[in-house]
């Protein structure tokens, strides 16, 4: 018989093992026991000397971050979305792309007072950014920028949590933590489910994953999400943003990062933006096989490599693919093993018969659904410890089949990805408004409530208080 435990493994994921055991070694490595421990060896053998008369590096001055937002027709969020990023940053270091807007995009970033862009037609993301970043002339004018989303929301001490990362040179970008936001009254059933299973996911992969894959010891992440992550703007000139054939750009700049040994990539769950993710089964299907397909165009384009970059993609694909046919057998598998149950007459069947001696000879029924639903349970189980949320639990029996949807998206997008070539065009989610329609007054006074008072971390290079974070939270 096949063992459970293994059958659990292939439900948990060989990634989940292996970068959740390196992120429990980050934690211990970081853990302020183990700084002064190290620092104590280090005065003990005299080799602090140098580290303790090399002034402190400074962390980057807020003034040196550019805010660079993307949109294509994103009227519903733009306003409430502007008003957050502006609440924590000047207006005047906020750079709006409108890429072939055809609704009132323009118009309503105009009025919060950022500078705003369009191109002449609809580039696709990467494209805009492209060309939002010579136009703005951000290179040149700044040290640092932030892709933004148009529907997302930064939140108060992102900034606070993210430039301390950068004090680090080998640090080329800082992942953002996303979460999704929720809005309970105005989603439907399915639009629950959706949003519950989106916010697991990135609960999981986010601490199980990308916090072990960032640990500077070892650091190698397959994304840099495009949602709200931060550059360096230096590196950029150096990364081919807009390569043709690619329906997305953050898998693309993230391997090109790595690629061209352009530095390392930070990451701090503490640098928080909520995201409007889909409601709508039809969105959701849509944005997840645009995600999927954009990863194996990027996989096509640069492939991995001898390097731990290399080895942490190839596991990440092989995993994609052996737990994607893995879950598409389940059903299967339960349907060969049941029909005789049902139909006892279906062991006499020429296909039925033989395989279910073979797979009865190995598997049972409950070992199959212990082994699958057991684990996915406890994960649930830890997002709702993580979250404080119970509703996960409440949505615990529909996240196999949301696994399942992504497994088959994952694997009917495999083949067009390694074959076809995109324009790398983009038509949003349908976007839910807010209960009531946001202004720039309001938001700013919900949010500064929460925002905190400047750290000493955020200082300008003679060690004083940074007068234009000031500004922004007085």
């Amino acid at each position: 018989m096949i063992p459970v435990w293994l059958l659990a493994l292939g439900i948990v994921g060989l990634n989940v093992t292996i970068w959740g055991l390196v992120g429990l070694c980050r934690l211990v490595d970081e853990h302020p026991l183990a700084a002064w421990r190290r620092r104590r060896a280090r005065r003990r053998d005299g080799t602090d000397v140098a580290e303790r008369a090399a002034p402190p590096v400074p962390v980057p001055d807020l003034s040196r971050v550019a805010v660079l937002v993307p949109a294509h027709n994103e009227e519903v969020v733009i306003t409430e979305s502007l008003a957050a990023i502006t609440a924590l940053v000047p207006a005047d270091q906020v750079h709006v792309v409108s890429d072939g807007s055809t609704d009132r995009t323009v118009e309503l970033a105009e009025a919060v007072g950022v500078h705003v862009i369009s191109t002449a037609t609809n580039l696709g993301k990467a494209g805009a950014l492209e060309e939002a970043i010579s136009r703005f002339g951000l290179v040149d004018r700044f040290d640092y920028v932030l892709l933004l989303d148009a529907d997302t929301r930064v939140q108060p001490g992102y900034f606070e949590a993210a430039l301390p990362l950068f004090t680090d040179p080998d640090v080329a970008a800082v992942a953002g933590a996303v979460r999704s936001a929720w809005d309970g009254q105005r989603l439907s059933l399915i639009g629950k489910i959706l949003v519950c299973h989106r916010q697991r996911t990135y609960t999981l992969t986010q601490r199980l994953i990308k916090f072990g894959q960032t640990w500077a010891r070892v650091n190698a992440t397959h994304i840099v999400p495009g949602f709200a992550s931060m550059y360096r703007t230096r590196v950029l000139p150096e990364i081919d943003m807009n390569p043709p054939g690619l329906v997305i750009e953050d898998f693309n700049m993230t391997f090109e990062l790595y690629r061209r040994k352009l530095g390392r990539v930070g990451f701090t769950l503490d640098a928080v933006a909520e995201t409007q993710d889909p409601d709508r089964l039809i969105d959701y299907v849509r944005q997840t096989r645009r995600w999927s397909l954009g990863l194996w165009q990027t996989v096509r384009r640069l492939p991995p490599r001898p390097s731990l970059f290399g080895v942490m993609l190839c596991l990440l694909l092989l995993e994609l693919v052996t737990a994607a046919v893995t879950f598409l057998l389940l059903p299967l598998l339960v349907l060969v093993l049941v029909l005789p149950d049902i139909t006892p007459a279906a062991l006499t069947w020429p296909v039925e018969g033989p395989l279910h001696a073979v797979l009865a000879a190995h598997l049972n029924l409950p070992a199959l659904l212990f082994g699958m639903l057991a684990p996915d349970f406890l994960l649930t189980c830890i997002v709702v410890a993580i979250e404080r949320r119970f509703r996960y639990l409440a949505a615990f029996l529909a996240f196999p089949v949301m696994r399942l949807i992504d497994a088959y998206l994952a694997m009917r997008t495999l083949v067009p990805g390694m074959l076809r070539r995109s324009d790398g065009r983009w038509t949003s989610p349908v976007r839910r408004e807010v209960a009531e329609p946001a202004t720039i007054e309001t938001v700013h006074a919900e949010r500064l409530d929460r925002v905190p008072a400047p750290r000493a971390a955020l200082t300008g290079a003679d060690g004083e208080p940074d007068r234009r974070e000031a500004d922004t939270v007085a």
